[in-house]
């Protein structure tokens, strides 16, 4: 076995391999940016290294990691998901310098990397795909043909995306121009590669893909399915398995197709072969050659360690166990608790993470690096933690997995915690007949945000005969500010009556009449009162906000595209830019007619919260 083995990655999935590493008698060397110094997965390896340059760009870097796993002594190198993990170039450096990637071989890696190359693989191998194309689309004349051949809907895909980056789902021949810009322009900002290509989109089709896993001598067996169709922006928000209410014969041929996709092309290390199913039919989507994110439940079902099966095989080991010694036992299901608001269309929500405490039940596993005061930064996707939870069947899984989110405790910033209480009590989920863009469609509408409780202590009362108001603190609001070039962290909590500004007005209103009218009342009326000239622009769902036609930044983010000009007319609704923040894209749209006056940033410029982004006059 491996001695040293260095993990190419950050956070939760650095742990998790850190972790399996130990197990195997492994010591584990982390890499960290300095915005990650603090991060849990450095005090939890054997030896850290620090990667020097811009936090959001280091775990990129292949040459530095490369000549930092060589000085640090480590044989092998493996990437975790996400940032290199499946980089053929980044596997066939870490060859070149004498280490072994644990991971498939590079060049299966750039055959699966290109969804227009694995689509015309799995055609020839006998698997079923979704009607399209399998050769890059480049024109919109092109384009305009093929989509009238398949028909709309049709969804053009970056033939290096994955995630949901890179895809946009178009409705009519006019959506077309703007949605093949839009996934060149992801291709080539996440995954270096503007390449496109169209599929026939489906409609309402279950997500569900199949976990393999292979060796170096010609064995591949699944691990079974999961299904993952609660998704926002076509990324994972909860997974299970077993798929509930999938026909036997549609599972039994995700696992062939699976299998064979997995032999067709000499895979080993573990892998997911991703599928849509839609009308009875089974669909291959794409193949991920690498650990996913959702693996725990897979290991929760099976008893199966996924990443210690990886560390093994790399090094050169038969699989541990044969198809007949997979024999899973109850249900398992992965909620993501993100740093996002699900109230205000997922909006990114960085900051700072006051309270954290994970639910501690038999049933229960919790793969994260988050701690109190924990920061999540901009740079990073807005994962906090994976809850997992087991039960012998579906139904005692849900109620599981219900009582452990109840307890799971994070403060300082929104999750999707209540968003997976809503969700599991929504009759399409319990009915096992959610859909991929089920969540979007009709579970947001119907989402209520949680009434928010005030702390009990009271501060102060001002009493005028029988009548008494009580002062209470709001929720925090955490900053960081700079003074004297010394940096502070400063929570912030407003006074308000307790019972509401309509409790502190009927009160004002009693004592009119005298001169003993007093100033805390009318202080606490301004206060009350005060945030209501400085509401989120509604069509902009919390990514931006205007006062008086001047469009700020409602979060720290990147501007990706501006889709204006200053003089141009504009309407109610329009794309005006395109803003980037931990990972994903939102669009800034105008909330009047009028005519853009000032564009006070530009494309590829860091904007901090509150910044002005530009003015419709």
């Amino acid at each position: 076995m491996f001695k040293k083995i260095m993990i190419a990655n950050r956070g939760e999935i650095a742990i998790r391999v850190i972790r399996a590493c130990h197990e195997l008698g492994a010591a584990a060397i982390a890499i960290f940016s300095e915005a990650d110094r603090q991060s849990r997965h450095v005090s939890s390896a054997d030896e850290a290294w620090l990667l020097d340059g811009q936090p959001g760009k280091v775990y990129l870097d292949i040459p530095q990691i490369v000549d930092i796993a060589k000085k640090a002594g480590a044989e092998a190198i493996h990437p975790g998901y996400g940032f290199l993990a499946e980089n053929a170039d980044f596997a066939r450096a870490v060859a070149d310098a004498g280490m072994v990637f644990i991971g498939p071989a590079p060049e299966v890696i750039h055959k699966m990397g290109s969804k227009v190359e694995s689509r015309r693989i799995m055609e020839a191998a006998g698997v079923p795909i979704v009607p399209g194309t399998t050769d890059p689309i480049n024109d919109l004349e092109t384009l305009k043909t093929l989509a009238n051949k398949f028909g709309y809907p049709v969804a053009i895909k970056a033939s290096a995306g994955g995630g949901g980056r890179g895809l946009r789902v178009v409705q009519k021949e006019s959506e077309l121009e703007a949605a093949l810009a839009g996934a060149q322009r992801e291709g080539a900002s996440y995954f270096g590669n503007a390449e496109v290509y169209l599929e026939k989109y489906l409609e309402k089709p279950r997500h569900i893909e199949v976990q393999i896993i292979g060796d170096k001598h010609g064995n591949v067996v699944h691990l079974r399915e999961r299904d993952c169709s609660s998704q926002r922006r076509h990324q994972k928000l909860l997974e299970e398995t077993p798929a509930p209410a999938l026909d036997d014969k549609v599972r039994q041929k995700a696992f062939d197709a699976a299998v064979l996709a997995g032999k067709s092309i000499g895979y080993f290390s573990a892998g997911t072969v991703e599928g849509m199913v839609a009308g009875g039919d089974y669909y291959f989507l794409e193949m991920n050659t690498r650990v996913q994110v959702e693996h725990p439940i897979t290991e929760m079902v099976t008893g199966i360690d996924i990443v210690k099966e990886q560390i093994r095989v790399a090094f050169g080991e038969k699989l541990s166990f044969t198809q007949d010694d997979v024999q899973p036992r109850g249900h398992a299901i992965e909620c993501r608790i993100n740093a996002e608001d699900p109230f205000k269309n997922f909006m990114p929500s960085p900051g700072t993470v006051r309270r954290y405490e994970e639910p501690s039940m038999p049933w229960v596993r919790v793969d994260s690096a988050c701690y109190t005061g924990y920061q999540v930064l901009p740079f990073y996707d807005s994962l906090l933690a994976k809850l997992v939870v087991w039960g012998r069947d579906r139904e005692e899984a849900i109620v599981r997995t219900k009582l452990a989110l109840k307890s799971f405790k994070i403060e300082g910033l929104s999750t999707t915690i209540p968003f997976h209480l809503q969700l599991l009590e929504d009759e399409a989920y319990k009915n096992g007949t959610l859909y991929t863009t089920y969540v979007e469609k009709e579970l947001k509408a119907r989402l209520k945000a949680p009434t928010a409780v005030a702390a009990p202590a009271v501060v102060s009362s001002e009493t005028n005969g029988s009548s008494q108001v009580k002062l209470e603190r709001t929720a925090s609001r955490n900053f960081e500010i700079e003074v004297n070039q010394k940096h502070f962290k400063v929570s912030v909590a407003e006074l308000v009556p307790e019972g509401g500004l309509e409790v502190a007005r009927s009160v004002v209103a009693s004592k009119s009449g005298s001169a003993g009218a007093s100033a805390g009342a009318r202080s606490m009326s301004r206060t009350a009162s005060r945030p209501q000239s400085a509401q989120v622009s509604t069509p902009n769902s919390g990514v931006a906000k205007s006062i008086n036609g001047e469009l700020r930044s409602a979060m720290h983010g990147v501007v990706k595209q501006i889709l204006v000009k200053e003089g141009e007319a504009v309407t109610d609704g329009q794309k005006l830019l395109i803003l980037e923040s931990m990972k994903m894209e939102s669009e800034v749209l105008s909330d009047r007619n009028g005519q853009v006056d000032k564009i006070s940033v530009k494309p590829g410029e860091t904007v901090e919260s509150d910044q002005l982004l530009l003015s419709v006059k």
